[in-house]
């Protein structure tokens, strides 16, 4: 049967001396042209490769055919065919899977030509990002994004087979559904037939989920599309993928060796790389000391040190305002982070710099202390330290000559912000950060993390994580006869990788009476709750089994498999900084007679 001229026998990656001296049928896109008098070189692409066609009249009993290729420009797409033969000595080229080969093409049909691209179609094109943007579907070609995207598709289908071998069902959950405050701001949708009432995108299936576990379905998965209307960063997108999993009757120690093995079987299928199981786990507390984050990078040192005790007493007004109680006895912290023999490495201007740096975090100034060469303390608030308070900073940190300190002192969350940026910035400087080519790869679990948060200006206690966390067995007392509310511990736990919170989650309450006492404590009236939880207080009553599990977000997840920094580089139509896809003018405006089918007035802000 003779095949169309539209159809091909191998694509464009896969031919070698193997097929030699096949006849073979192409398509694809026009990577580059040349022309060498006479002959014309055409490097076809598709996603699987590159091959090398070549047009010599010569050879060609259809002249129409050489023709036709002298008409090729970038990015026509074409179909050919040809006589596999071997590249003549000295031109294979060892980049290519192909390049011992080229295709002798002595048939061609042009199935469509192109206008000329606004940007080459190549990794190594310094292009700006607007551009790239508005021309996805262009940028799509190139092989670097190619291969993120199939690294995607490789990672879920070994995600999926994983959570099948260990009897996990996926179940989709709805999309239209009911605004609930998770933390962000939800995307919501006017209802045509229910005039003035709106269905919520959903920020994750939280609910869903655990309804799903009092219907008896024990082990779910999704791979979740969800959405957060929130301000957006290099890891934030409006709308997203996480492969959301929720379990029953397993707590930590028995779902952690599950999530473990499914990270192991990705990285070794995809990267090649033999992950060490089971992963250290560290207490939520010890990282913030430590790091000053709740996902720390612990691949290098520059750890955060508490200098409290040591100006504990002193009469610097930095330190002694930092140091004492709040409204609620809550004390600050004075903390810093010690660089040994590169002292000289800070100029006054990158010290100026930090301070710029840190600054966004909260902190009211960075402290600098240098020790010159000959052991002197060198600072703008040397005088204001006392012969004893110097005596024990320098015993506490081995302080010597080419130190350099910087210390942040005010209350926790400032210092802790504050100081795990400034780690990682200076960590960057130093270059004592490992780079994705390392493949250094330093799983850990975080855990124990604090249940609730209070807000000073609203004046009222916020759940940490969302409103569906258990507290710890231990501390189970506490939170029902409301004591110690600043020290509950959550059953809550983040999967951390090089300083990239990859997956989070908790053991969820699963008590009717508990639940209405996290709502009332969170400052919902019974009312309240009602309207927005009713269905869900009402399930609680039904016989439910204790259940929880986790998250993982797919484009963080991706990213780090690929390497890569910004995870719009492994989504295929990602939006801008301001939520926007400029390739499709979204988001826009709708007609007069949708909105009034709507019952929807827009109001326009000034």
């Amino acid at each position: 049967m003779t095949m169309k001229k539209t159809q091909r026998s191998h694509t464009c990656g896969e031919l070698g001396v193997k097929q030699l001296n096949q006849e073979v049928m192409l398509c694809g896109w026009v990577a580059k042209r040349r022309d060498h008098g006479g002959l014309i070189f055409i490097d076809l692409r598709d996603r699987y490769g590159i091959t090398q066609i070549v047009f010599d009249p010569a050879h060609m009993s259809d002249a129409a055919v050489f023709s036709l290729s002298e008409k090729l420009r970038s990015e026509y797409v074409l179909w050919c065919k040809g006589k596999v033969r071997a590249r003549p000595d000295g031109m294979t080229n060892a980049k290519l899977t192909t390049g011992a080969i080229e295709v002798a093409c002595h048939d061609l049909v042009i199935l469509s030509e192109a206008k000329t691209p606004p940007f080459p179609i190549e990794d190594e094109v310094d292009v700006a990002e607007q551009v790239r943007l508005q021309y996805r579907y262009l940028d799509l070609r190139r092989p670097y994004l190619q291969n993120n995207l199939i690294t995607r598709h490789k990672m879920l289908q070994i995600v999926r087979q994983h959570l099948d071998e260990n009897s996990f069902i996926e179940v989709e959950t709805p999309i239209l559904y009911k605004s609930t405050p998770e933390g962000a701001r939800d995307f919501i949708v006017p209802s045509r037939l229910s005039p003035g009432e709106f269905y919520a995108l959903p920020q994750s299936p939280q609910t869903l989920k655990q309804l799903l576990m009092i219907s008896g379905m024990d082990r779910y998965f999704q791979i979740a599309r969800c959405f957060r209307d929130e301000d957006l960063r290099a890891d934030r997108q409006p709308e997203f993928s996480q492969i959301d999993i929720e379990t029953s009757f397993l707590d930590e120690e028995s779902l952690f060796p599950i999530l473990e093995g499914m990270i192991q079987k990705l990285w070794k299928k995809i990267l090649n790389v033999d992950v060490q199981i089971p992963f250290p786990r560290m207490a939520y507390k010890d990282a913030m000391n430590r790091f000053g984050v709740d996902k720390p990078d612990v691949r290098f040192g520059l750890e955060l040190q508490d200098l409290s005790d040591i100006f504990a007493t002193s009469t610097f007004q930095v330190f002694s305002n930092a140091l004492a109680p709040n409204a609620r006895g809550i004390k600050g912290s004075v903390r810093g982070i010690v660089v040994h023999g590169e002292a000289e490495k800070f100029s006054r201007k990158d010290l100026d710099d930090l301070t710029k740096h840190v600054s966004q975090y909260g902190a009211k100034g960075l402290l600098w202390i240098k020790i010159t060469p000959e052991g002197e303390m060198q600072s703008p608030a040397a005088k204001f330290f006392t012969p004893e308070e110097k005596a024990a900073l320098t015993a506490r940190l081995s302080l010597k000559p080419g130190s350099l300190v910087m210390i942040v002192a005010d209350k926790n969350k400032v210092v802790y912000d504050a100081l795990g940026a400034l780690r990682l910035d200076v960590g960057a400087r130093l270059g004592v950060i490992p780079p994705p080519e390392a493949k250094n790869f330093a799983f850990l679990w975080v855990v124990n993390f604090p249940l609730l948060e209070f807000d000073d200006k609203e004046g009222r206690y916020f759940a940490c994580h969302h409103p569906f966390t258990s507290p710890r067995p231990e501390f189970f007392d506490d939170f029902i006869n409301s004591r110690n509310m600043d020290n509950l511990e959550a059953s809550a736990y983040d999967m951390v990788l090089n300083g990239v919170e990859v997956g989070g989650g908790s053991l969820r309450i699963y008590r009717s009476d508990v639940q209405a006492a996290m709502f009332k404590l969170l400052g919902l009236t019974p009312e309240e709750a009602k309207t927005k939880f009713g269905f869900f207080l009402d399930a609680l009553q039904y016989g439910t089994p204790p259940h929880g599990g986790l998250a993982f977000g797919v484009e963080r997840l991706a990213a780090l498999l690929c390497g890569v920094g910004p995870i719009r580089d492994v989504m295929a139509f990602p939006k801008t900084q301001k939520g926007t896809d400029i390739m499709a003018g979204t988001p826009s405006e709708v007609s007069p007679a949708q909105l009034h089918e709507l019952n929807v007035m827009v109001v326009k802000a000034k």
